[in-house]
């Protein structure tokens, strides 16, 4: 499907299915509403799944990999050469995310949406935009066609990924200079200042820092990207990952499927998806909270409560990963633990 027609297709989750999974957990024999915010997330992928009983059984994390021109201002502690690097090991299966997902039986699939080189990896899917966007601060990222292709690169993927039986989806991304590229399309999207959502990246000194804010502030300022239109916003100040991150979710809500956040980059992009269609939003799980200045307040404006709050600022998606272990974990309860009135114990009741 192309954008108009995916965001035509979302349509809300399920309540009937969300409050039947909510009736088995005060079923089953453990203190009504102890497992937390797990608890909820399990209701709501009920609710998106449309059955009391759901499964994430067989899921995959997508990692969309792209340069951003931004680094020739210096907003970086290593060149954009490490983009590559590091999507060639993913094509080993040798990143940090690939061996995570491993370890919990989940398929990582990497995805050449925008390197500045061609690499190498027969893991790998080329769904090349371009080769890199462009320096924000001297001109638009991309052109609008180019961000709504690579949104719809995204789609097809959550497409392609329901089709091969995957139930729920983890979005991950690698690309030298994103997180200056998420910080210009939240404070764009948000009104924050650009001081309040930029931080050191993979660590940026105090300077590079400065140089982070003012690349950001110059390519504002010259592009005055319009908040009430995320296209624009994205085109102009985003990044190819963000835009295929969006379309991951967009396409994934479409699908039916649920979709675990991992950081600020995923964040932003999630916020560009339910820009474009809030519907979105109630497929929406939020694995972590960013370390990253704008991780707080990306998930506050989406509102959404993170299940991990540990300081993760790796990306990739391995934090979205980690979530979905302690989900698995929350499913062998929910699946497997006896009732109340099978055990012989009085149910909790709600005490006011």
């Amino acid at each position: 499907m192309d954008l108009r027609q995916t965001i035509a297709a979302v349509r809300p989750p399920c309540e009937q299915s969300r409050a039947a999974a909510a009736a088995r957990f005060s079923a089953i024999a453990m203190p009504l509403g102890s497992l937390g915010l797990l608890q909820e997330a399990v209701t709501q992928i009920a609710a998106i799944e449309r059955t009391p009983r759901p499964s994430i059984g067989k899921r995959a994390v997508v990692v969309f990999c792209a340069d951003n021109g931004v680094v020739a201002q210096g907003v970086t502690q290593c060149g954009q050469e490490v983009t590559a690097v590091v999507t060639e090991n993913m094509g080993r299966g040798l990143s940090t995310v690939c061996l995570m997902a491993e370890r919990i039986g989940m398929d990582s699939i990497p995805v050449d949406i925008g390197v500045a080189r061609d690499v190498q990896g027969a893991r790998i899917l080329r769904r090349k935009i371009c080769y890199g966007t462009a320096d924000m601060t001297r001109q638009p990222a991309m052109t609008r066609a180019q961000a709504i292709a690579a949104i719809e690169v995204g789609i097809a993927l959550a497409e392609a990924c329901a089709a091969q039986g995957h139930m729920l989806l983890c979005g991950g991304e690698m690309g030298i200079g994103n997180t200056t590229t998420s910080a210009a399309v939240t404070a764009a999207l948000t009104g924050a200042s650009v001081r309040a959502v930029t931080g050191r990246g993979a660590g940026l000194s105090t300077a590079g820092l400065e140089r982070k804010v003012r690349a950001i502030e110059t390519a504002l300022d010259r592009h005055r990207p319009d908040p009430n239109d995320p296209l624009d916003v994205l085109h102009k100040v985003g990044g190819l990952d963000i835009a295929g991150l969006a379309g991951l979710y967009l396409g994934a809500a479409a699908c039916g499927l649920p979709v675990v956040l991992d950081g600020v980059i995923a964040c932003t992009a999630a916020l560009v998806a339910v820009r474009l269609c809030p519907a979105v939003r109630g497929y929406l799980l939020a694995g972590h909270r960013a370390e990253e200045p704008a991780g707080a307040l990306l998930l506050d404006t989406l509102g959404l409560r993170p299940f991990i709050t540990a300081g993760l600022r790796l990306g990739e998606g391995t934090g979205a990963v980690a979530a979905v272990a302690l989900l698995d974990l929350v499913f062998a309860a929910y699946d497997g633990m006896p009732r109340f009135d099978e055990t012989g114990i009085e149910a909790y009741t709600p005490q006011h």
